[in-house]
């Protein structure tokens, strides 16, 4: 069990953003455990082709190493992301962290798994193999997850847009308890029902939140003093992030208003989300959606919001009665 203690600074200086850089490292779990991380099976296949030609197998050994199976990240590789962050400025700094940070960090991990050779030698020489380490990212970066970023981006924009409207309308107590079951707001601190027995105190820095497709069960934690603390938690709906969506085969409902306009009101039904995020789940460009969108909104079926930089839709009562109307959705009560 951990607990981070909150000051009124930090409570608000929760923030949350995307982060490339945790996606690109997290990703090597999947590739290590693909039975665990099953939903990712489709892009597993292909990542697998592509960490088979040497010349990528090579260049990426030292990320490789470095999250094996069971073993902590260290701090400095999973920096707390900022908003609109880029993959190439958060690998300027992990390129940038201070030899004592990498070793520290290492260190940090050793209670999960003993260093492996590459890390051992990162130990031993930071400031020489760092270099290495950064460029094994950036290679994994742009062989494996760039081609389907943004579909991974789309997902956990969309998740950015639901937390941060759960924040301003429910405060931090609830939006934590909601953010993942294993955490629970008490007094001036979030319990964490976790293996990593940290008593941390944000100490004005507030907290970084990122979501991410690879993290698994459990929220993961940056709480290192040298750090800028940071959690990342498991994205809404990661089962449909590989997957397009249409409107069931028969549905009246698409004889009616079209099969596009139908498949934007069943997704809707089951979440709110952004035009990004529905163009990805429907294989429909961004623009087709906002244009579908935009009829749905003057008939008055779908509602929208401002939420930062993100447009947040969901139906309105009237899609609800007509989903149920033509057997869509189940009835209410």
């Amino acid at each position: 069990m951990s607990e981070l203690r909150f000051s009124l600074a930090d409570v608000a200086g929760v923030r949350l953003a995307v982060s490339p850089v945790n996606e690109t490292v997290m990703s090597m779990w999947a590739m290590a455990s693909p039975v665990r991380y099953a939903v990712h099976l489709p892009w597993i296949d292909r990542a697998r082709v592509t960490l088979r030609r040497p010349e990528v197998a090579a260049r990426v050994g030292p990320l490789t190493q470095m999250v094996g199976r069971g073993r902590w990240l260290p701090d400095f590789l999973t920096p707390a992301a900022r908003p609109n962050v880029e993959m190439a400025e958060q690998l300027e700094q992990i390129a940038a962290t201070p030899p004592s940070v990498v070793v520290q960090d290492l260190l940090a991990t050793v209670p999960s798994r003993p260093l492996n050779p590459f890390g051992q030698a990162l130990l031993a020489d930071p400031r020489g193999l760092l270099p290495q380490l950064v460029d094994a990212v950036r290679v994994w970066y742009d062989e494996a997850i760039a081609p389907d970023w943004p579909r991974m981006r789309a997902l956990l924009d969309a998740d950015v847009a639901y937390r941060a409207a759960q924040l301003a309308e429910n405060g931090a107590g609830r939006f934590f308890e909601q953010l993942h079951p294993s955490l629970h707001w008490h007094g001036d601190r979030v319990i964490s029902d976790d293996t990593f027995g940290r008593d941390f105190d944000l100490r004005g820095r507030g907290l970084a939140l990122n979501p991410t497709v690879f993290s698994g069960r459990q929220v993961l934690w940056n709480l290192l003093e040298d750090s800028l603390p940071a959690g990342a938690y498991p994205v809404r709906a990661v089962g449909t992030l590989w997957e397009a969506t249409a409107p069931p085969p028969g549905d009246p409902l698409a004889r009616v208003i079209g099969p596009g306009r139908a498949a934007l009101l069943h997704l809707l039904d089951t979440a709110t989300t952004t035009t990004t995020d529905l163009a990805r789940r429907t294989g429909m460009s961004a623009g087709n959606v906002s244009q579908h969108l935009a009829a749905l909104h003057a008939a008055g079926l779908v509602s929208r919001s401002r939420q930062g930089r993100h447009v947040l839709y969901r139906n309105t009562d009237a899609a609800e009665v007509l989903l149920r109307a033509s057997g869509a959705a189940d009835p209410v009560g």
